[in-house]
């Protein structure tokens, strides 16, 4: 069996090691479909709710981002269609940019995060503002109310969404 169909069987069962044994030996993360528009590993993966494969397939230089992102075949319209918030979630945070009006099964306050793990993650923050960010040691903060940590973020995150 060839690479590319490989990958595409291996992205269809959810398998990431046969993903990454395909694209090893060959396989194009930007494999055309049946019109012959690329990306039909992503769009399967973020149609079938793997994020996983949806984060090494982007990692690997697979496009997240189309001109229009409201177009079905783009990978955020294909995760919202086959409604997978996390695939939406994880794609957000690498970068994908949010048609306005789209519906993505996320709230405000989750879309409004992910866009700032995205920003963060692209060094596009603002200094103050990630100073103002600190890490956070879980098992030692276990029964500690999360509710003051989860609005300074959210304060930060609208602050640099204004800032744009």
């Amino acid at each position: 069996m060839t690479a590319p169909l490989e990958l595409i069987k291996a992205i269809r069962s959810g398998r990431l090691k046969a993903v990454r044994a395909a694209l090893d030996a060959g396989a194009s993360v930007e494999l055309a479909d049946g019109h012959g528009d690329p990306g039909l590993p992503m769009g399967i993966a973020c149609f079938m709710g793997f994020v996983d494969i949806v984060r090494e397939l982007a990692a690997r230089g697979a496009k997240i981002n189309l001109p229009d992102n409201s177009l079905p075949t783009s990978p955020l319209s294909m995760a919202v269609r086959g409604q997978r918030t996390e695939v939406v979630r994880a794609l957000l945070e690498l970068g994908a940019k949010l048609p306005p009006g789209m519906v993505t099964g996320l709230g405000e306050q989750e879309v409004l995060i992910a866009e700032w793990q995205a920003a963060r993650s692209a060094g596009e923050s603002d200094d103050e503002l990630m100073q103002a960010v600190e890490e956070i040691d879980m098992v030692g903060t276990f029964g500690t109310d999360t509710q003051v940590l989860e609005s300074d973020v959210l304060r930060a995150a609208l602050k640099q969404r204004r800032s744009k």
